[in-house]
């Protein structure tokens, strides 16, 4: 499978701020291209790797416009970042967004006795039927308990319910930031990953586009972990932003089986 993905993120910065973009693909692409640039002028970006393999490029930048675009193509399945021991334990613990031991309760009834494969379909089809996807629904600070509460999100919120839910269950739960090609609207998605049979499956309650194409951006506890923009020190506003992402073989979602994120 070739997909082709890019971002084109468009900044204001209003006083000198350290800016930090998670937008390139996880691995190594066949290809990529990533152009920044200050009024026009190119600016150089730090590039950092965090042990999950989410891949930083950090820019400080000075007041005016800046624009990022990037762009890359992946032919085939891109290596997974080895798993580390301390995964399984870190991604048991409660998170900013992810509050299981506030959901234990709730998971222990609704799920309790179900393991594996089957624990996964029946968590995300419970927060599939019981969430509404809208648009601006939920706020930047809003978390698994609060989405619950308000029966509505967006793909972020839904992640965070997922994760709670199976962290509450000890099962170990990360989110993952993801191209996606099929969704519509098109944009950045994020998804669960859960640790069952031994590997990473993918949990998406959304159902907005086949897992199997999904190309991971990056890896961490919540969204805390893997937002696609971080200002620090400074001040900058969001004037503009287009996601694209399309596969070369869109096929359907088959949800009887796990499904890996390559």
């Amino acid at each position: 499978m070739r997909r082709t993905v890019s971002a084109d993120i468009r900044l204001t910065v209003e006083a000198p701020a350290r800016l930090v973009f998670m937008v390139a693909v996880a691995g190594e692409p066949a290809s990529e291209r990533l152009d920044l640039r200050s009024d026009g002028s190119p600016v150089e970006a730090v590039e950092l790797a965090d042990a999950a393999g989410s891949r930083l490029h950090v820019v400080d930048a000075e007041s005016g416009s800046l624009s990022l675009s990037y762009s890359a193509t992946v032919d085939g399945a891109l290596d997974v970042a080895p798993e580390r021991a301390l995964d399984l334990v870190e991604y048991l613990r409660p998170s900013r967004y992810c509050e299981s031991d506030t959901l234990g309760p709730t998971a222990f009834a609704e799920f309790g006795g179900l393991d594996g494969h089957a624990l996964l379909d029946a968590v995300s089809s419970w927060v599939g039927t019981r969430l509404s996807y809208v648009p601006g629904s939920s706020g930047p600070t809003d978390g698994a308990v609060q989405t619950l509460l308000a029966r509505q999100g967006v793909c972020r919120d839904y992640a965070h319910l997922v994760i709670a839910l199976l962290r509450g269950l000890d099962v170990p739960a990360r989110l993952a930031a993801v191209y996606a090609p099929g969704l519509d609207p098109m944009d950045f998605h994020a998804v669960a990953e859960a640790h069952v049979d031994g590997a990473w499956h993918v949990v998406d309650a959304t159902a907005l586009a086949p897992r199997s194409t999904l190309l991971r951006i990056s890896t961490g506890r919540d969204a805390a972990d893997t937002a696609f923009l971080s200002s620090y020190g400074g001040a900058a506003n969001l004037d503009g932003i287009t996601v694209t992402a399309t596969a070369d073989d869109l096929p359907a979602d088959d949800m009887t089986r796990l499904v890996q994120l390559r």
